[in-house]
């Protein structure tokens, strides 16, 4: 472990969630809330339904935004040891994470929605009591990541921020497809 790596007795000591803290979160709630807001008044069948040339669906883009946050939240607490290393990845890995994008048998969006409002909890937690947001870690092996390079837990709020808010707008190209109702216009 770096100077620059975070343990866990830090988080403990870390502060409130004021100044640059503050403005990420309130930043990514913002989006946060418009892709829940783009699942309001949906049935477990809808939030399923794909409604465009794609494989989306809006229960699946919350479940795959949910798995972003949470991986990239253990990122920032424990590095690239909770990720696996995608240059290894079998069909039958990705086609287990291809199920990532979409409701599965027994998978209700009122489910959906609790596991992500519990991973938001969690991750704006850390963010608050992260004692600086320039520890960093090497990314994991992955076929679009520079090799060598590091993500501060900055850059990583940022990746958090760019993927809730591009999956909100899918969402809302999704939901506007099902029922003419949209969240952000």
């Amino acid at each position: 472990m770096t100077a620059n790596e975070p343990t866990t007795r830090d988080l403990a000591e870390g502060p409130d969630a004021t100044g640059e803290r503050a403005e990420w979160l309130e930043t990514l709630g913002k989006h946060r809330h418009f892709l829940r807001f783009t699942a309001r008044d949906l049935t477990d069948e809808q939030a399923g339904l794909r409604t465009t040339a794609s494989e989306l669906c809006i229960g699946g883009l919350i479940k795959h935004v949910t798995g972003v946050e949470r991986t990239w939240a253990d990122f920032i607490l424990n590095g690239p040891s909770t990720m696996q290393d995608f240059t290894s990845m079998t069909e039958a890995d990705w086609a287990l994470r291809s199920d990532e994008f979409r409701m599965l048998p027994g998978e209700t969006l009122a489910g959906v929605l609790a596991d992500y409002a519990e991973v938001a909890r969690r991750t704006d937690e850390l963010v608050a009591a992260l004692p600086d947001l320039d520890v960093s870690w090497p990314l994991p092996k992955a076929p679009w990541f520079e090799s060598g390079a590091r993500w501060s837990a900055r850059r990583v709020l940022m990746h958090v921020v760019t993927e809730t808010a591009q999956h909100s707008g899918h969402a809302d190209i999704i939901r506007e497809s099902m029922d003419g109702a949209t969240s952000m216009a």
